[in-house]
């Protein structure tokens, strides 16, 4: 179903109605504040296994992006931040950034890597972190791609929709999105390196 809300005012029932259906396993496309996210509750593997099919891509190979509410959600699937990286985060957060940690053992064993690192993303956008603050965990991130470059796949949800009905269980219409993906930062070894410049300036 293609299912609109508004990013300024999230209806409240709408929010609660897509996270039931994400408790059930629903594999969802969400609105945030790069381009148009695919995702599901990390805790259903079979979802998860879902979204992997979907994108054609190894789970134990990629990096794929928890999306979480705050930065207190953060300290419960990474391991501890220096200093330095989370006054950065904080400084940077909600924003267009996708943050490489170290994972902690509480993070499915669906999502380890070899390197055992996740994404953290806190999107400055009021319906996709309402949903997670609904369903109370994250949501498994990976971005809309397009296979054959039509820009407007990625930012026009109608359209989205149409391509993405027969595979995904809600659509989420809300506006417009960007196609400029997330600024990639690895924070792994106590340093920051940009691994790709997207949307946001990162703020030291």
């Amino acid at each position: 179903m293609l299912l609109k809300i508004y990013p300024e005012n999230p209806n409240p029932k709408d929010i609660i109605y897509v996270t039931e259906e994400l408790r059930k396993g629903a594999v969802v496309i969400y609105p945030t504040d790069t381009v148009y996210g695919i995702g599901c509750d990390i805790n259903n593997s079979k979802a998860v296994e879902r979204v992997a099919r979907l994108k054609n891509i190894n789970l134990k190979k990629e990096h794929l992006s928890f999306i979480c509410y705050d930065l207190s959600h953060i300290s419960d699937y990474t391991k501890s931040l220096s200093n330095n990286t989370f006054k950065i985060m904080k400084r940077n957060l909600p924003g267009p950034f996708t943050f490489i940690l170290n994972a902690n053992s509480n993070v499915p064993k669906l999502f380890k890597n070899n390197k055992k690192t996740v994404g953290i993303r806190i999107p400055d956008n009021n319906i996709i972190r309402d949903l997670v603050k609904e369903l109370g965990n994250p949501i498994l991130s990976t971005s809309v791609i397009d296979e054959d470059d039509i820009i407007e796949y990625t930012t026009d949800p109608e359209l989205i929709y149409e391509k993405f009905s027969k595979h995904v269980d809600i659509v989420i219409d809300g506006g417009y999105g960007n196609n400029t993906p997330s600024t990639i930062v690895n924070c792994t070894n106590g340093d920051l390196e940009i691994i790709r410049q997207g949307k946001g300036e990162l703020e030291h």
